[in-house]
């Protein structure tokens, strides 16, 4: 049985190289992503046993995410709909500056993820699970296959982490609020940048140290904080930790809170205190943002003792 058990979509993604509107793009280079399923690669590089429970379409897309997770020694729990496509997203480099994503994920596969598609034991059996907020946003069903498995989780004692994730294309500000409220009562680790923690809190207060402090009485045991250039914040049982961000050149910041996430979950299931956890965090989400691709730069264990050096503050 798998150390780290997630929950979520993924799905088939296009990404643009060249710079301009994605209308010009003469070629797209064909990946998968999905927050939750970078989170499993990047803790198995890492060597620890993930599995991903998910919705695929019965399609070519749908194989292409089954064999990459699988060829990443995920182990991959998802029903083949016959009925539904798996979801796809475009990365378009609209500037030198500016990258878009557009989500083609409306009625796909994913978003009929239901509780009967949550395996029995596997959940029961993990040391974590791992979900997002982007998730419970799909459709009531998907929400409530994330709250069955954080139930299974809290009962057999399974650390349950939880990853804020806000996606305006899919949540209105207050439904976004009262549905990520409503789980953290039952949530051991709850990851949040510092917009998204303003958004359940829904407050302008700006102190990374106040909003922590204001989601833990929310129900987490420990919050972490991602600052981006400023590194990351830990409130919690710990007390107040940070940890500076690590310096590299920036070649694709997407995918890099999931990668901070991957980071310091490894070094959780390696037993490993706060301070170790969150240093392996920001070393993995440099690794992370200095490749293309949501997961492709995702470090092993043995790239990780030699961080990437030189560039631009990278930690989120």
């Amino acid at each position: 049985m798998p150390d780290l058990v997630t929950i979520g979509e993924t799905m088939a993604a296009l990404s643009v190289q060249r710079v301009g509107p994605l209308r010009h793009a003469r070629t797209l280079d064909l990946s998968v992503a999905g927050a939750e399923s970078t989170v499993a690669i990047g803790a198995r590089r890492l060597g620890h046993t993930a599995g991903w429970i998910g919705r695929l379409g019965a399609d070519e897309l749908g194989e292409l995410v089954r064999t990459t997770l699988r060829g990443e020694g995920v182990e991959v729990h998802a029903a083949a709909d016959p009925t539904a496509p798996t979801g796809l997203m475009i990365k378009e480099r609209r500037t030198a500056d500016l990258r878009r994503v557009h989500y083609y994920r409306a009625h796909s596969a994913g978003s009929r993820l239901c509780p009967e598609d949550v395996p029995r034991e596997i959940v029961e059996r993990a040391s974590v699970l791992h979900t997002s907020a982007i998730t419970p946003a799909l459709s009531y069903s998907a929400a409530q296959a994330v709250r069955e498995a954080v139930r299974r989780a809290r009962a057999a004692a399974v650390t349950v982490s939880f990853d804020a994730n806000y996606r305006a294309k899919l949540w209105q500000p207050a439904a976004y609020r009262q549905a990520v409220t409503a789980l953290l009562p039952d949530v051991d680790l709850l990851f949040a940048g510092l917009d998204e923690a303003r958004a359940l809190l829904h407050t302008d207060r700006t102190d990374p140290g106040a909003l922590a402090h204001l989601l833990l009485k929310l129900g987490p045991r420990t919050v972490v904080l991602t600052l981006g250039a400023s590194g990351a914040l830990s409130t919690g049982p710990s007390g107040v930790l940070r940890t500076e961000a690590v310096r590299v050149t920036e070649t694709d910041p997407v995918g890099a809170g999931d990668s901070f996430v991957a980071g310091y979950l490894s070094a959780l299931l390696s037993g490993q205190d706060e301070t170790a956890r969150l240093a392996q965090a920001a070393r993995v989400a440099a690794y992370s943002v200095s490749a293309l691709g949501d997961w492709e730069g995702l470090p092993t264990a043995t790239e990780l003792s030699h961080p990437p050096a030189a560039g631009t503050d990278i930690s989120r």
